[in-house]
């Protein structure tokens, strides 16, 4: 058995090595490393995937989310509301714009933001709001868009770990991840389930306007060379990024797929077992397995269950161990209790896309015998 690890990228390659260097070659060989022809390719056919009318390439996952908040003309002092069991970066961005993040608690069984939390943090400065989907399915966007309409607020969609999840609303119509709010952002990082080989993130949006302005900020405030009408970035999907990202485009179903096969493994694996919390599976979203993340029950020495997995060759992580609400750079008073609750009981397992049998069936049966 090969050795296990989080994410195996190494393998991933490996499976479609001749395509990954030909595309790589063929940006060597004309040399148009900035703003060459694969990133446009890439850009239409990404919009072709998630049905978004516009997709502008950028630097990051983070830049996305800045260019965004900067598109929408959002001003210091101004409130955007956020999950605080989330990634620091959904944050980090509100505050660096001189924003104020105002920070909400998550839906108990799965995870993402709480409409309802969304709703009791709303005031007469609160701009946006930012949805996160969380380990690969959509936060409740139905209730979320209500909302947001009912108090004229933009919606910022922090789609990085779902790219692909599709959402169905109340009356049955879908649609993915980053496609339904104001502006969709997504990370192209290596281990994200369309990751590059380095760093790369993309914006949606379906407003042709907005589109113009996202495009402008991203390139010094500008859509004619020297000519500066925003207060931009310089942030951009490089040519060899967007080739590779191109090739793996064509896989990312067969990616969710793979991923959900090793979690209905891991489901079958762990079913009502008394000392462990599987997976929610919402009805309205597809899950495309960014994360499988396990809630352990209370009073479970978390740390002595990585320590013993480690022994035996089993990785493990936990998305998040610190709320943001108690991070130094964020503090902020409130009631927290679900966040606070998965932070000190969540435990992830390796999730790629070339597991196999024997490497699930190792994991599996190792976890169940140190929760023994």
């Amino acid at each position: 058995m090969k050795k296990l690890q989080m994410v195996d990228l190494v393998t991933q390659y490996q499976n479609m090595k001749p395509e990954i260097d030909a595309a790589i070659q063929e940006v060597l060989d004309t040399a148009a490393f900035i703003k060459g022809p694969a990133v446009k390719r890439f850009e239409d056919n990404l919009a072709v995937y998630t049905g978004a009318k516009h997709v502008i390439g950028c630097a990051n996952g983070t830049d996305a989310l800045q260019i965004a908040m900067m598109a929408l003309g959002l001003k210091p002092g101004d409130e955007v509301i956020t999950a605080s069991f989330t990634y620091v970066a959904t944050a980090e961005v509100i505050a660096l714009l001189g924003l104020k993040p105002v920070l909400v608690d998550v839906h108990p069984e799965h995870f993402t933001i709480d409409p309802e939390a969304i709703k009791h943090a709303i005031t007469p400065k609160t701009k946006a709001i930012v949805p996160v989907h969380l380990f690969g399915q959509c936060a409740d966007m139905a209730p979320i868009l209500e909302i947001a309409a009912a108090h004229s607020l933009y919606v910022i969609e922090d789609t990085a770990q779902a790219i692909g999840a599709v959402y169905t609303f109340p009356d049955g119509r879908k649609a993915q991840a980053g496609t339904m709010g104001t502006i969709g952002t997504t990370s192209f990082f290596p281990s994200k389930n369309l990751g590059c080989y380095g760093d790369g993130g993309a914006i949606f949006t379906n407003d042709d306007e907005l589109a113009k302005k996202l495009r402008m900020v991203a390139n010094h405030g500008q859509s004619i060379q020297y000519y500066h009408d925003e207060v931009g970035v310089n942030s951009r999907l490089d040519t060899i990024q967007a080739a590779i990202l191109d090739i793996k485009l064509k896989r990312l179903d067969d990616y969710a797929a793979a991923r959900n096969a090793a979690a209905d493994f891991y489901d079958q694996a762990f079913a009502n077992h008394p000392k462990v919390k599987t997976p929610v599976r919402v009805t309205s979203s597809t899950h495309v397995f960014h994360q499988y993340t396990l809630l352990l029950s209370e009073g479970i020495d978390r740390d002595a269950i990585k320590a013993k997995l480690a022994e035996v060759g089993v990785p493990s992580m936990v998305y998040y161990p610190v709320p943001l609400h108690k991070q130094k750079a964020y503090q902020m008073d409130g009631d927290f209790p679900v966040t606070e609750r998965l932070c000190a009981g969540v435990i992830s397992l390796p999730m790629h896309t070339e597991m196999d049998e024997e490497q699930l069936a190792y994991i599996s049966q190792h976890f169940l015998q140190v929760l023994a």
